[in-house]
């Protein structure tokens, strides 16, 4: 089997969670299937550089890119919005990328385009030109669904119209998509019950993200101060609405329970007003280079997600390192959790405080949900067992 692997992103480095699920995808890949080639888009935000690829890496994929200037533009926002194209998503579209697709298709013959997320789906056209080969859509999220619970979080009326317009636009879109693809790889049962509600008119099959869980090695904290931490992006529009929500609503809460509480927050880009406003025990560690010493240092994740789709690879990887999570609902949507067993849900900040207080008292040992955690995601989330499932969907539908 041959595969061209399109992405939004570079694999490496993995500066998101994003990233991270694409650049195991593409390793197993390479583990699993004859050949693969992957083409990227590089972008401000996410560069293509190739020192943090192996050489091996290189060679079994011949990775290339094209540089995308994908920044909002104001004026190409309001515009389409007039004429009701998706912006969000026409941005992604390249000419010099879409060369480059049209070359490597003429070079080589592929049973497989497999595309990375809807932002890749503007060059779906010139697949189907270019080549016989399946086209299969690995859907991160549901676009629309994300924007569509943003305009209902917005206090603000004019956002809220604008972010409504947007989710419909990317709601038509989508529809559009199902019509021109021979299959969906989604990563949550959620989503993919939300494509039959859809009337998805082509295979649908759950293909979760995974991780090496080979390398996410728990380790025993010297002091036992419990310490909570949230990691993320504070570029991604529902990690930016779910700290101010945790630092404004539900850290104060926390604080009346346990008055000596740490929360320790990471993630590039942190806005402005974070820094200005004087959080009490609130220690602020903006971009860090190690996700994983940053992670085993602290105790318990807190993930206050209002708006987010798919799955959080951020929580599978807290879960690989045995930590307890403390999630919304929406948060942990498309994870196949048992509450209080391998995950504590909360979607209030009284059930946040709650949660933090038990732990706290040890009332939830967090202990043994942190190691049933790591077991659930060695179990279900290895990118060698999702890569195989992948692999077996691409021959169903050949």
């Amino acid at each position: 089997m041959r595969v061209l692997q399109i992405c939004h992103k570079p694999p490496l480095p993995s500066i998101d969670g994003g990233c991270i699920a694409i650049n195991n995808i593409s390793n197993g890949l390479i583990n699993e299937v004859e050949n693969v080639k992957i083409l990227t888009i590089s972008t401000v935000k996410h560069p293509f550089d190739v020192k943090y690829y192996t050489k091996d890496f290189i060679d079994k994929s011949s990775i290339e890119s094209v540089f995308i200037d994908t920044k909002v533009n104001i004026v190409d926002a309001f515009s389409n919005l007039v004429t009701y194209d998706s912006y969000n998503i026409s941005r992604f579209f390249s000419p010099d990328f879409n060369s480059l697709i049209i070359k490597t298709l003429k070079a080589n013959t592929y049973d497989i385009v497999l595309l990375e997320s809807l932002f890749t789906t503007p060059y779906i056209e010139t697949v189907k030109s270019f080549s016989a080969a399946k086209i299969i859509l690995r859907s991160h999220n549901l676009e629309y669904i994300i924007w569509k619970r943003l305009s209902k979080e917005s206090a603000n009326p004019a956002k809220k119209v604008y972010l409504k317009l947007l989710s419909n636009q990317l709601k038509k879109y989508e529809l559009d998509v199902l019509q021109n693809i021979d299959g969906i790889a989604t990563i949550s049962e959620k989503d993919k019950d939300k494509y039959i509600e859809l009337k998805c008119p082509v295979p649908v099959k759950t293909i979760p993200f995974g991780i090496d869980t080979s390398k996410y090695k728990p380790i025993k904290k010297d002091d036992e101060n419990l310490k909570f931490f949230h990691i993320g992006a504070m570029d991604w529009k529902p990690n930016l609405e779910a700290i101010s929500w945790l630092l404004n609503d539900i850290w104060p809460k926390i604080l009346e329970q346990i008055p000596n509480a740490e929360l320790h927050l990471a993630g590039k880009n942190m806005p402005d007003w974070i820094f200005n406003k004087d959080f009490k025990n609130v220690f602020n560690h903006k971009e860090i280079e190690d996700a994983s010493k940053f992670i085993n240092n602290n105790d318990i994740m807190l993930v206050p997600l209002l708006s987010a789709g798919g799955i959080r690879v951020k929580i599978i990887e807290g879960m690989a390192y045995g930590k307890t999570i403390v999630s919304t609902t929406i948060g942990a949507e498309g994870l196949k959790y048992e509450n209080l067993k391998n995950i504590i849900i909360a979607d209030s900040p009284e059930e946040f405080s709650e949660a933090a207080l038990k732990l706290f008292k040890n009332s939830y040992n967090k202990n043994e949900i942190g190691q049933n955690a790591r077991e659930h995601v060695v179990k279900s989330y290895d990118y060698k067992k999702i890569s195989k499932k992948l692999v077996s969907f691409f021959d169903s539908i050949q």
